[in-house]
């Protein structure tokens, strides 16, 4: 029996993030990877000799050399090299977030549903090992409380702290809870860039559910924190420790209050980009729908679209 040929892939976009795509796919023997493109032409060509693979400074000369890209450029690009691509037919996983906003955003949805491609957004944090775990365990969530904050880095500066930060806990409560979100209230501000670096936001779901997520990127302590109450008990992920804690009521004899039993799950840690590329191509190659798909994706953004329309009329309040 022949064996099917490898997938043909690329990389669109070889900084920090990009770089280690390309790494990992030179890794995987059922893709062939052709090349990497980005806008400096020596980083794209230190990571292809790193990569083994050819170097392009067109983001767009991948096009009809691949089936598949990997697309880590600027937010502001997503747009026009993700359209590029899919119009094509050429399987993209795209980078959070999906774009700068709801229309380009919806946009490449429709191309990549119109195409038939698969379009595999990048929220890496629901490959996280912890966040399976936790997912598997959850039912009935009635208050999830998230905290992701760290220090300032330069990288990612082109878009506020909810689009780099607080957009993943965003779409981990959205896939928790099963129910329309119908508020969103959040507070934030600038601190190391014209754009917010810190920020709090409270979303209220139609079933009574609250979730409070914040984000910052000027903290001098790392935490990356979810924390999940059900009628059940409790639930604490710990994403940088991999620790899952539970408190669960055990009933007694009549007449006396549950026990509460808690306990610690030590979660076998994973690397999330690798299980993420390799469950993108599994989708290309059998042509299944990814764990977060456009439609995710969107919903995530225009999540996070809403969270910073109530900072900036929060903001504006105090200045008017």
């Amino acid at each position: 029996m022949s064996q099917s040929p490898p997938l043909k892939v690329g990389v669109v976009g070889v900084g920090y993030l990009g770089r280690f795509h390309a790494l990992i796919y030179s890794r995987l023997a059922q893709v062939e990877l052709v090349g990497v493109c980005d806008t400096d032409p020596e980083r794209a060509a230190s990571v292809a000799a790193e990569a083994v693979c050819a170097a392009w400074d067109d983001p767009l000369a991948l096009i009809g050399h691949v089936d598949a890209v990997s697309i880590a450029v600027p937010t502001s690009a997503h747009h026009a090299v993700a359209c590029a691509y899919l119009e094509q037919g050429i399987h993209v996983l795209l980078e959070k977030p999906l774009a700068v906003d709801a229309r380009e955003g919806a946009e490449i949805v429709r191309i990549a549903e119109q195409q038939a491609a698969v379009l595999q957004v990048g929220h890496l944090e629901r490959f996280n090992a912890g966040v399976m775990a936790l997912a598997a365990r959850i039912d009935a969530p009635r208050y999830i409380e998230a905290q992701r904050m760290g220090g300032f880095v330069e990288r990612a500066t082109d878009v506020d702290v909810v689009a780099d930060l607080m957009i993943h806990d965003i779409d981990i409560i959205l896939a928790l809870v099963d129910a329309e979100l119908v508020d969103v209230r959040a507070v934030g501000t600038p601190v190391m860039t014209p754009r917010v670096d810190i920020a709090s936001a409270r979303l209220e779901f139609s079933n009574g559910t609250v979730a409070n997520a914040v984000a910052s990127r000027v903290s001098d302590k790392k935490t990356r924190r979810i924390r999940v109450f059900q009628p059940q008990g409790y639930l604490s992920l710990d994403f940088i420790g991999q620790t899952l804690d539970s408190a669960v009521p055990q009933q007694r004899e009549a007449g006396e209050r549950p026990e509460i039993q808690r306990s610690r799950v030590m979660v076998e840690p994973v690397q999330p980009l690798d299980r993420e590329i390799e469950a993108f191509i599994d989708c290309v190659t059998h042509q299944t729908r990814p764990l977060v798909d456009g439609r995710t994706g969107l919903r995530a953004l225009e999540v996070a679209l809403q969270v910073q329309a109530s900072i900036a009329d929060q903001q504006n309040a105090m200045l008017g």
